[in-house]
């Protein structure tokens, strides 16, 4: 496995890369890597790329400072399982070659409507415009590329196929499936932050959504059966919806097809996400 830093070298090996016959494929990570990155890397290299990892912590998409300065530093852990998983280039790009300007506001901003508006972006304003500034640096400095990112991170997927598509970049965004840990919560970062008995209770999340996939759904069975499960764990509810999995707009009632529940709690202080799928139907 190569390391760098720079972003000419960075651009330079992709470009080799291609010269080469051979497509790239970005897994853009913030450190602190588990086994659901592993994943991603592990889809790349099934589908013959050369695979380029970035690490980046992206401050520009924390709108709480306490946030991102406690967000976990794994520098040589994380070497340590992207070489074993298969990367080909580490990328640890420095927050000048990034935002040159930083901490002063960068003039220039990648921002999505409508995808990008609900549940993450009212909760976290700001959030998804640093994730698609960001985003949209690591995709021109790579070049044409397949990107693969987590299915845990939905909403995030989403606001980027979107501005992908609308500025005609040459990238196959590529969502992977979330990766569970064995007793179900979905793997993030985050998680080292729950204490034990926190843990117990984010449970009620994975389980509720295991529930949801199982059978068919009227859209307000699933809202009312979400937010009972959930306030009985004593799981403080940021938002639980159904919505339509391309435009994340609130699954109306009457329609079939299959949707996509996004919900988003706190446990010990920590933010919480997830999602699944969940076959609607139009009830009696």
């Amino acid at each position: 496995m190569e390391s760098v830093s720079s972003l000419e070298e960075w651009r330079r090996w992709c470009e080799a890369v291609r010269r080469s016959g051979r497509t790239v494929g970005l897994v853009p990570t913030m450190g602190a890597l588990h086994a659901g990155h592993s994943s991603l890397v592990r889809a790349a290299v099934d589908a013959g790329d050369a695979v380029v990892m970035s690490i980046f912590v992206n401050p520009r998409q924390f709108e709480d400072v306490g946030d991102l300065s406690s967000y976990p530093s794994t520098p040589e852990e994380d070497a340590t399982v992207a070489e074993a998983s298969g990367v080909d280039l580490l990328v640890r790009p420095s927050l000048r070659q990034m935002w040159p300007r930083y901490p002063e506001p960068t003039p220039t901003t990648v921002r999505v409507s409508g995808v990008s508006e609900p549940f993450e972006g009212e909760a976290r304003p700001g959030h998804f415009d640093g994730v698609a500034s960001v985003v949209a640096k690591l995709l021109t400095v790579t070049g044409p590329c397949r990107l693969y990112m987590g299915e845990k991170d939905f909403q995030q997927v989403a606001v980027v196929r979107q501005f992908v598509d609308d500025l005609g970049f040459a990238v196959d965004v590529r969502a992977c499936p979330t990766v569970r840990d064995e007793d179900g919560l979905a793997l993030s970062s985050r998680n080292r932050r729950l204490s034990a008995p926190g843990r117990v209770r984010a449970l009620a999340l994975s389980r509720v959504l295991q529930i949801l996939a199982r059978d068919e759904w009227t859209p307000g069975a699933v809202r009312q059966h979400l937010r009972s499960v959930l306030s009985e764990a004593d799981l403080p509810l940021e938002y639980a919806e159904v919505v339509r999995p391309d435009t994340l707009e609130p699954w109306p009632d009457g329609s079939e097809g299959v949707g996509r529940i996004l919900v988003a709690v706190r446990v010990d202080g920590v933010r919480l996400i997830d999602n699944g799928p969940v076959i609607l139907v139009k009830g009696a």
